[in-house]
């Protein structure tokens, strides 16, 4: 059964998946930690989500890997579900195309900022996804969505 199934790939078609998405917060001067200490950059996020006034955005550091030879171009898709209060519930869709890394896989920064980060609200679930052309590699996805 596993032989059909790695048969029924085309050949050299890439398969991925995506690892690890990290939300953050940005603050108003598009920093989502003070220092690089890890530590800190848990304190610093801890500050921003106690106060929102103190926000300008979101910054999602995905992490992802590819393997085999693309076909097509690679496309990291995240999609977000909101609610501003006292309005209906928002969608959104950020994408970037990427190039495929070292065998540890690649980082990725998608960001929701600005006009469009304020009229959006607190995001409340999201999903991440790995696309080769219109073939989905991987993803991952918030414990909500």
């Amino acid at each position: 059964m596993a032989l059909g199934m790695v048969l029924a790939l085309p050949a050299g078609a890439a398969s991925g998946r995506v690892i690890k998405v990290l939300p953050f917060f940005l603050d108003l001067k598009g920093r989502h930690t003070l220092t690089p200490s890890l530590y800190e950059r848990d304190a610093y996020q801890y500050l921003l989500r106690q106060n929102p006034e103190k926000r300008s955005g979101l910054l999602f550091d995905v992490h992802w890997k590819a393997k085999g030879a693309a076909v097509k171009p690679l496309k990291l898709r995240l999609e977000l579900r909101g609610i501003l209060q006292g309005k209906a519930p928002r969608q959104s869709v950020l994408e970037t195309e990427v190039k495929p890394g070292g065998w540890l896989g690649s980082w990725a920064q998608l960001t929701l900022t600005g006009q469009a980060y304020t009229d959006f609200g607190e995001v409340t679930a999201w999903r991440a996804t790995l696309w080769e052309g219109d073939r989905l590699l991987g993803q991952q996805q918030s414990f909500l969505w």
